[in-house]
């Protein structure tokens, strides 16, 4: 059973980040569309893996140009770019693709062909833009009454972010090019046991977060994106009758922002 655990960890690692799971590991590790289906369940615990390179970033930036007005800034730039490295920009793809195709066209066969283009069009770079704008805005005014605040809600919102899509994989049904698209193993639906052990990898948040800060900033950050994955979810219904892979990272993408607006909403003396 650990033998198991480990490879879809592992595997959920190779496809989610650009860390390299290769030579005799990936020998060990295999791959295979169960297997990669069998690793959505770990989807939350690259949220830490995130959280943790993104946080290094901030941490160091904020303590290393401590006094300096703009260190707020530079640390939520360098966090930002921390968890791009990681992940290759895997999520803010799917957003430029979503913005795209939802944006081009009120056709829903032609926004799925637009989603489908690798090319970047002018809905995708303004939403590109703008994602990034939001995410350093609201982390450098988070940081702005200390490096630990940020801190919480980006743990919080990598985490939290990565298990909202998982619902519209248990509920909505998969409607991209299935002989295209990579996610398709992901699509064909997580099982209840599955999503239980992507919930657990949450857990952890309140039994960290919660001795150090009131329960309202955690509270308050899930309640925003829980909201924008309803959202979401209802959009996706009604342009395209379910989700596509690229739904799953602008999902990601918008639920993590959102979370960050609850986690600077809820600062206590703001």
């Amino acid at each position: 059973m650990l033998t198991r655990f480990a490879r879809h960890w592992l595997t959920a690692l190779q496809f989610f980040t650009r860390v390299p799971v290769a030579g005799r590991l990936g020998a060990w590790v295999g791959y295979g569309p169960a297997q990669l289906r069998a690793s959505a369940a770990h989807f939350p615990s690259i949220g830490w893996l995130a959280a943790a390179a993104a946080g290094a970033a901030y941490f160091a930036l904020h303590r290393g140009l401590a006094g300096n007005p703009f260190a707020p800034l530079a640390a939520a730039v360098a966090c930002t770019i921390a968890t791009v490295l990681l992940t290759g920009g895997f999520h803010e793809d799917g957003l430029a693709d979503v913005a795209d195709g939802l944006g081009g066209s009120a056709d829903r066969d032609r926004a799925l062909e637009i989603m489908k283009d690798s090319r970047i069009g002018a809905f995708g770079a303004m939403a590109l833009a703008l994602a990034l704008l939001a995410k350093v805005a609201l982390l450098a005014a988070l940081g702005a009454h200390g490096a630990g605040p940020a801190l919480v809600a980006l743990a919080g919102a990598h985490v939290l972010s990565r298990f909202w899509p998982l619902l519209l994989m248990r509920t909505l049904a998969h409607v991209g090019d299935s002989a295209r698209s990579k996610s398709k193993p992901l699509a064909d639906g997580i099982s209840g046991p599955a999503l239980g052990v992507a919930l657990l990898w949450c857990f952890p948040l309140a039994a960290l977060v919660l001795p150090a800060v009131a329960a309202m900033f955690l509270i308050v950050p899930a309640i925003t994106s829980g909201i924008a994955l309803l959202w979401l979810r209802r959009l996706f219904v009604r342009r395209l009758g379910g989700f596509t892979g690229d739904c799953l990272g602008a999902t990601q993408q918008v639920c993590e922002i959102a979370f960050y607006l609850g986690a600077a909403l809820a600062l206590p003396g703001r």
